[in-house]
């Protein structure tokens, strides 16, 4: 099974963006992707310089319903 690594926030956003949600929407500190249909909104750290980590990607993965190598291949 290949392993997740850190992302750019932009990255995460195009492989949200590819599964059907919209956004993203400003909120502070994060942005939201919203996916309408299915009710699920995403928080997005914008940190300037910091990329996404592991952990965060592990989540945002598991509140999807989408599997590990689904995500890689987006």
């Amino acid at each position: 099974m290949p392993k997740l690594k850190p992302l750019k926030a932009n990255e995460v956003i195009k492989k949200l963006k590819k599964l059907g949600f919209s956004g993203p929407y400003p909120g502070g500190r994060h942005v939201r992707m919203v996916h309408k249909e299915r009710g699920i909104i995403i928080p997005i750290p914008m940190h300037k310089g910091k990329d996404i980590s592991v952990g965060l990607i592990r989540e945002i993965i598991n509140e999807v319903g989408i599997s590990r190598n689904e995500w890689i291949n987006l």
